[in-house]
Formats: C-alpha cells, sequence, structure tokens
C-alpha cells in the first residue's frame, strides 16, 4: 500500500497550479514533520528541536513561522477542517442525489478523513481543552458544521422529504454531529479495518435516515 499523503502534501496538491515560495515550503515541511511525529507521540511530547530537525530547518525560522508548537497544530487543523467541510458538503449541497446516497458518500468521506489524519484531529480536539485558541476555533468550526447541517434539515423539510419537528433542527444537527465526532474518534485509535469502517459508516448512515427522514431499513 503506497503511503497516505500528509494533510501539507494534499493542501499543496490543490494549489500545484501556483508557484509556491520558499516560505511555502518551509511551513509545509514543518507541518508534515508535526503530522508524522504526533502518530507515534502527544504534542506536549514533542519538542521544537525535532520539529526543526525534521523540516531541516534552523529554530530562528521555525520561529519565523510559527510561534509555538500549539500554532503548529492550529495550522494543521486549519487545513483539516478545511477538508472535513469539502466532506460535509456531500450532503449539505446534494441535489437530486437520494438523501441515503449523499449521506453515505459524506459519512465514508468523514471517516477516512480520520483515518488518513486521526492523530492531527485528536490531537487538536484534546488540546481544545486546555488551549483557548484552539477552544474558540474548534467552537467555531462545529458552529460552522451545525449551522449549515440545521439549515440543510430545514430545507428538507420545508421540500417535504424529511420529518418535522420537535426536535428542531439546530439541535437535531448538534446531537448528530456529536455522534459522528465520538465515533469517527473512537474508530480512528482502531486498527484500519475496511470492512468494520464501512459497518459504522452503514450505521451512522441508518441513525441520520431515521432522524432525518424517518427512513427504516
Amino acid at each position: 500500500m503506497p503511503p497516505r499523503p500528509s494533510i501539507g502534501t494534499q493542501a499543496s496538491q490543490v494549489a500545484s497550479r501556483r508557484k509556491r515560495s520558499k516560505g511555502d515550503l518551509t511551513s509545509q515541511a514543518i507541518l508534515d514533520t508535526a503530522e508524522r511525529l504526533l502518530e507515534t507521540r502527544s504534542l506536549d511530547e514533542i519538542a521544537v528541536d525535532e520539529l526543526t530537525s525534521g523540516a531541516g530547518v534552523s529554530r530562528s525560522t521555525f520561529y519565523f513561522h510559527y510561534e509555538s508548537r500549539e500554532a503548529v497544530l492550529l495550522a494543521l487543523s486549519e487545513r483539516v477542517a478545511d477538508a472535513m467541510h469539502e466532506s460535509a458538503a456531500l450532503w449539505l449541497r446534494r441535489g437530486s442525489e437520494p438523501p441515503e446516497d449523499a449521506i453515505r458518500r459524506a459519512l465514508t468521506a468523514a471517516l477516512t478523513l480520520w483515518r488518513n489524519h486521526g492523530p492531527v484531529l485528536r490531537a487538536a480536539l484534546r488540546a481544545r481543552d486546555v488551549n483557548p485558541r484552539m477552544r474558540e476555533f474548534w467552537s467555531e468550526v462545529g458552529r460552522r458544521f451545525i449551522d449549515a447541517a440545521a439549515e440543510q434539515i430545514e430545507r428538507e423539510r420545508a421540500a417535504g422529504l424529511a420529518l418535522p419537528g420537535p426536535p428542531d433542527a439546530r439541535l437535531l444537527a448538534t446531537v448528530l454531529e456529536s455522534m459522528n465526532e465520538q465515533a469517527c474518534f473512537t474508530q480512528s485509535l482502531s486498527r484500519r479495518s475496511p470492512a468494520r469502517d464501512r459497518k459504522l459508516v452503514d450505521a451512522l448512515t441508518v441513525i441520520w435516515l431515521r432522524s432525518v427522514y424517518g427512513i427504516t431499513q
């Protein structure tokens, strides 16, 4: 199996049409190093010297780009959050696609993201309990997700496709998004298994369909 791309590498592919500066490459090298180290250790256990050594830069260069290890984690979080929104959009902008198909694709994409970048996501979510900047960032990410999901539920209700409330759309979206986060967090801690991942996606899809649309399988 080929090595999976890092968050920094994925972002660089998206931006491949523009010529990257030396500073871009340096930032990416630092982020890639941090992501790799987070696979085996917590952020507190990673020294700045390890980040500089892995990225091939000096300490002064590191601090030119990031004020701390926490700032590096925040930058990684920003990138992975963008990818999370892209996965959610598979349902939020489903068009004429059947709800079951759109929800299943969105959940599969979200779980794949957790599988590929679980160490970063877990470190970020743990950091929000102790780091005010991370707490503010993830609170905003959560609000964005919940607001968008609630709006989609309201649209589906208005079209006669989804069950009417109660609960109100925002509360329902909050509960479902919290369920997704906890389920994916736990699954990312286990050994990779396509079969187990499909079962989890199947279960989450059923819950979403029943809760939003009243569809039973």
